[in-house]
């Protein structure tokens, strides 16, 4: 449980709804939500992880609340579920876990495109890394499946190439996993995300560091 990170996607056939559009503050408040992430995922020492988290997921459900009908709110509720799920590991994070997945399939459910497929993403990045039947509700086959969408709609996306590359080397698909490496690695800026990209990339330097060494 301790390996599972930021995460969000959800299950392959929801109705969606039409989107909504979220209004000024709630815009701020997404960027609020994703700024303060980085920084903790990236630059906040690991033994704090787990309390800024959790004052994190507060403020995550607060921006919820506040507009329950915005799949981005509900998407980064889920990302800062899972990630604050990682932080805590053991069986302890279960909970956290399945709340993050509800709250990611309830932004699937709202809105599928919403920021690029990233609900895909993060579900399909859960499904792989937590603990299948009896003890989680992990599923390999769930997880490529929704990567795969989440790639469909996102095909140059730094997350979407990161995480399928995670899962296939987890898989010990080396070769798959060090061209989808290679292809985050090309992925254009995201507006705003810019400590976000810079963490990310460091996560792929050092998984495909990995790769190499099992193809060499």
């Amino acid at each position: 449980m301790n390996r599972i990170r930021n995460a969000a996607c959800a299950l392959l056939c929801f109705a969606s709804l039409p989107a909504f559009a979220l209004s000024e503050q709630g815009q701020t408040q997404l960027q609020n939500l994703q700024d303060r992430w980085a920084e903790i995922n990236y630059q906040v020492p690991k033994e704090q992880r787990e309390k800024a988290f959790a004052s994190l997921s507060e403020h995550a459900q607060k921006a919820v609340s506040a507009e329950p009908d915005a799949a981005e709110l509900h998407i980064w509720n889920g990302i800062i579920l899972s990630t604050y799920a990682g932080a805590k590991g053991g069986l302890g994070a279960l909970g956290l876990v399945k709340e993050a997945k509800a709250s990611l399939e309830q932004g699937l459910a709202l809105d599928p495109k919403a920021l690029s497929g990233s609900a895909y993403t993060s579900l399909g990045s859960l499904y792989y890394q937590v603990p299948g039947w009896p003890i989680g509700f992990g599923d390999d086959e769930k997880a490529e499946a929704m990567l795969k969408q989440a790639l469909a709609i996102n095909p140059d996306g730094i997350d979407p190439n990161y995480f399928y590359a995670d899962y296939l080397a987890r898989a010990k698909r080396y070769a798959e996993a060090k061209a989808a490496l290679e292809k985050a690695l090309q992925s254009p800026p995201r507006p705003n995300r810019q400590s976000a990209d810079a963490g990310r990339k460091q996560d792929i330097q050092a998984l495909l560091s990995k790769v190499n060494a099992e193809l060499e």
